[in-house]
């Protein structure tokens, strides 16, 4: 149960109560679809004459379109409802050290476009080459209302502000993301972590979290971030830099990081990580005289990923050595929070039946708690980024509403 704040609450009103209904409403049409009045009102346990009321004030603010009508077997034969998945254009960008993804998704959170750039290093041009392709979409989709763009970042946000202030991967600090895209794009902008966005996901659209109340998703790529949702509410703190787990100590007096911190998780369980662990053994077989061949030193890591599938037994190892060190850092979070379900995120998933069961098995060793924490791999990356930034934007219309 959530304390009352006495200094930031909302007092509920006849339109609040409204304004919940119209939500439900919403959601059990996006869940069902096509479903019918008398459907909505068993789901609901609303009066049919509420229902109805709803939906007129709904089919009238381009929310629900009616589609085919049903049969029945007396009285009036129903008109099913859909969702109108055009009525709004939602943008999703997910910025990545040298990748930047972008979607533009419906309100059924449908993809009906991507696209890529470079990450410009330069903050301005960044701006500019994104606002441009926003401008190319919204003149190929014409048809659509533009609600607005959502941003996935590597690093922690000031909500109210919107400035990046931290993201030590990006390298941006203290850029004024939202206000610069805003005047860049002309539609509003809303930034959220990665690590949430990758939570919000799996709380949204997961199959094997349909139910799921308390998750934590474990974004694993240049760095390693964490979103928690506790209770059904995405954790954020006060200045939105709960989560950073990956900046927690494991080894002591380790390796430095970019947070100017030493042992960092990411330091030892990253894509970069990997890449690491792989060169090192590289050079240690170099100064024994051992033959090298060049397609054994990789940049990227895809090509580990390609190279361990090949059955490399180098690549196999460093994979082995980030999975153990992944478990170490998980095991502290199902100690710590107990959630019902952690869900690994990440290129790493595409090599998930050899780094899973290393990973339970250090979690088995190093879990004291008695939960029951179900660990599960994501879909591949950069989707779930993607479908959380929609999800996050969907919020706004599908979410609960806060009062008190």
């Amino acid at each position: 149960m959530r304390k009352i704040d006495l200094t930031n609450f909302q007092v509920a009103t006849s339109e609040t109560a409204r304004d919940i209904n119209r939500r439900i409403m919403l959601n059990l049409v996006r869940k069902h679809q096509p479903v019918s009045r008398a459907d909505l009102a068993r789901h609901s346990g609303l009066q049919r004459s509420t229902v109805s009321a709803i939906a007129e004030q709904l089919l009238e603010q381009n929310w629900l379109k009616e589609g085919a009508v049903g049969q029945s077997q007396r009285g009036r034969k129903p008109r099913f409802l859909h969702l109108n998945a055009q009525r709004a254009g939602l943008f999703g960008i997910n910025v990545r050290p040298g990748i930047t993804y972008m979607a533009l998704a419906n309100l059924n959170g449908e993809f009906l476009a991507q696209d890529t750039i470079p990450t410009p290093v330069q903050f301005s041009q960044f701006i500019d080459e994104v606002s441009q392709r926003i401008q190319s979409l919204k003149t190929t989709y014409p048809e659509f209302s533009y609600e607005g763009i959502g941003v996935s970042l590597p690093g922690r946000m000031d909500m109210a502000s919107g400035r990046v202030v931290f993201s030590p991967n990006l390298g941006w600090e203290k850029e004024d993301l939202k206000t610069s895209l805003e005047s860049a794009t002309g539609l509003p902008v809303e930034l959220e972590n990665e690590a949430n966005t990758c939570a919000l996901s799996e709380f949204w659209f997961g199959r094997e979290t349909e139910g799921v109340s308390n998750l934590v998703a474990v974004a694993v790529s240049e760095g390693i971030g964490t979103g928690i949702i506790l209770n059904g509410q995405l954790v954020r703190g006060p200045f939105g830099l709960t989560g950073e787990f990956g900046h927690v100590s494991l080894v002591e007096d380790g390796l430095r990081c970019s947070c100017g911190n030493r042992g960092c998780w990411e330091m030892y369980a990253s894509n970069w990580a990997a890449l690491r662990y792989f060169a090192e053994a590289n050079a240690s077989d170099s100064k024994r005289g051992r033959d090298q061949h060049p397609s054994r030193f990789v940049h990227a890591f895809e090509e580990l990923l390609r190279l361990a599938e090949q059955g490399d037994l180098g690549a196999g190892a460093a994979l082995d050595q980030m999975a153990h060190y992944l478990g170490l850092g998980i095991a502290l979070l199902v100690n710590g929070l107990a959630p019902d379900v952690i869900v690994v995120v990440g290129e790493v998933t595409r090599a998930w039946d050899r780094v899973g069961p290393i990973i339970s098995e250090t979690v088995k060793r190093h879990s004291f708690s008695q939960a029951t924490t179900r660990i599960i791999a994501s879909g591949p990356a950069p989707l779930p980024r993607l479908r959380g930034i929609i999800a996050f934007m969907l919020q706004k219309r599908f979410g609960a509403p806060s009062i008190a």
